[in-house]
């Protein structure tokens, strides 16, 4: 069974995961990978990677991500956060990144953090 990946990003952050996602494009595709809708639109245009869209973050996509490790059909999370930025969303940035915690799922913030990541699959 493939292992999974969940990939979001903050509005400025976006193109930065896109361009990792295009360098890191061989070993994603191995990958069963899950997107908050722009996000993932972003990375697709680019990158041609298959992706299955969820909604978008603030219309609930952070929850879907959230419900996916509480289920365990997710293995691991990228999330590029700008941590510079004020989220409207911020209630359900933190609980994505509290239920990745929780549940014990590799969890990325930046470029770094997600190469280590991605070295586990």
């Amino acid at each position: 069974m493939k292992k999974s990946i969940g990939l979001v990003a903050h509005d400025e952050k976006k193109e930065l995961l896109t361009e990792w996602c295009l360098n890191h494009r061989d070993q994603l595709s191995q990958l069963e990978l899950f997107a908050t809708g722009t996000t993932g639109k972003s990375i697709i245009d680019k990158t041609g990677l298959e992706i299955t869209l969820l909604k978008s973050g603030p219309l609930g996509g952070d929850a879907q991500l959230g419900s996916m490790i509480v289920e365990k059909k997710l293995d691991g999370l990228i999330f590029f956060i700008d941590a510079l930025a004020a989220m409207p969303h911020d209630v359900d940035v933190k609980a994505l990144v509290r239920l990745a915690t929780l549940y014990d799922v590799p969890f990325a913030c930046n470029q770094s953090t997600a190469d280590a990541v991605l070295s586990l699959f």
